[in-house]
């Protein structure tokens, strides 16, 4: 973290890295936002779903990962090649915390 950078967006940039790392430890690549809400829990975010939400239509825009809504109350994440690459440090993308090595 940059020591000029805000502490809600540092924030929020490792709350973004840690669903990509998420979704790179699922063997298909691809959880729900509820499953991603609980998960980002055990490291400590306590985020609602909307912000949950947020965070994947903002991923979704960088291309890191799609959006399947089979329903207006499940959302369904998959990572993309692109996604992969950042969640494993060999792209960076603005708003992304890096991963430490």
């Amino acid at each position: 973290m940059a020591p000029h950078q805000p502490y809600a967006e540092a924030i929020t940039e490792n709350r973004r890295i840690c669903i990509l790392r998420l979704l790179e430890s699922q063997e298909a690549y691809s959880a729900n936002d509820s499953v991603l809400q609980m998960a980002l829990e055990g490291f400590g975010f306590s985020e609602s779903r909307d912000r949950v939400r947020t965070d994947l239509q903002w991923l979704e825009e960088q291309g890191v990962l799609e959006v399947h809504k089979p329903t207006d109350r499940v959302w369904v994440a998959k990572l993309t090649s692109r996604g992969v690459d950042v969640a494993r440090g060999r792209t960076v993308v603005p708003g992304i915390q890096r991963p430490s090595p």
